[in-house]
């Protein structure tokens, strides 16, 4: 590669936020261990709140590499296993890339690394209902996809870490919000034992994670919150982005929108619902039930949705 093309490279990556600088010379000499061609660019990203990105395009393609800041050897397996079962099965989610060893696991300047595909398109910021019911359409199709998976990974965000997490974020909440936080951790540890549809959940689809292009998502990405849970969660958890309006209240039509598109779609049973009374808060948490009725006629309105979550403020301050 000529000196001054080499040179570009790094100052694009150098400029870009990223926790681990990675230099032309250094991914060149880590991409032998690859099929994938010789290396024509490569360019920092600089979204993502835990890992390192670049953008790496190489006489085959296009690549993401990422640099994994916080996740362990140990722990990514079942993270890039799953979005390779995924994408066999036609989720536009990116798919590792192995290297000639058939790994997909590497380390890079002392970080765990792997490539995976590039997806098209870009996040959408106003959300309306047609993308939501898209979204709810890709959400049952994971879930259906996840049946099989063989990964065993207990949601990292479930009941323990919502104890260990809700302490630290306590003293920044006003009195209101700590009462639902606290009321919601009790309702949810008694609630535990439903019998609801279980398997791998993304657990982070919010907005920034899904990519449209045009009226069609390209991919859905950064699955490295994902773990074993209650179907339902994901569902609470999207629905909490992607339907609420700035007030931070539910959308009615948004989340009807992908609840049907959603619930009805993935449900195994004739029926899968979760049922909250709170007389005592200032909306009540109500999910509709789900049949393959349901699918020919939109749910009912809903005030707000979920117990399934630690509430919409809960989830966006508790997710790093």
């Amino acid at each position: 590669m000529p000196a001054a093309r080499a040179s570009a490279l790094v100052f694009a990556a150098s400029t870009m936020s990223v926790f681990t600088r990675v230099t032309v010379e250094q991914l060149s000499a880590w991409l032998k261990r690859y099929a994938i061609g010789t290396l024509a660019d490569l360019q920092g990203i600089a979204a993502g709140i835990e890992n390192t990105n670049y953008f790496v395009t190489t006489s085959h393609g296009r690549f993401v590499l990422t640099l994994f800041e916080k996740l362990t050897t140990e722990e990514l397996p079942f993270y890039l296993n799953l979005m390779a079962h995924l994408a066999r099965r036609g989720i536009p989610c990116p798919a590792p890339i192995a290297d000639q060893s058939n790994k997909y696991l590497g380390t890079l300047n002392g970080k765990p690394a792997t490539l995976v595909t590039c997806l098209p398109g870009a996040p959408v910021s106003a959300p309306q209902a047609p993308h939501c019911e898209r979204v709810g359409a890709m959400l049952a199709d994971m879930h259906l996809a996840g049946r099989g998976y063989n990964g065993k990974l207990e949601n990292p965000r479930g009941p323990r870490w919502w104890r260990e997490a809700a302490p630290k974020v306590a003293p920044f909440l006003n009195e209101a919000r700590r009462e639902l936080l606290a009321s919601e951790l009790e309702f949810q540890a008694q609630h535990r034992a439903l019998d609801l549809p279980r398997g791998p959940v993304h657990a982070d689809l919010f907005r920034d994670n899904v990519l449209f292009e045009g009226n069609r998502i390209g991919g859905v990405i950064d699955f490295y919150f994902a773990g074993l849970d209650a179907l339902l969660f994901d569902v609470a958890v999207t629905v909490n982005d992607w339907c609420v309006d700035p007030a931070g209240e539910i959308d009615g039509e948004r989340a009807s929108a992908l609840l049907a598109a959603s619930g009805c779609r993935a449900c195994t049973t004739s029926i899968c619902r979760a049922r909250a009374n709170s007389p005592t808060r200032t909306t009540r948490n109500t999910f509709a039930g789900c049949s393959r009725r349901a699918a020919r006629a939109p749910p009912p309105l809903f005030e707000t949705v979920s117990r399934a979550t630690l509430a919409h403020m809960s989830m966006s301050e508790l997710r790093t």
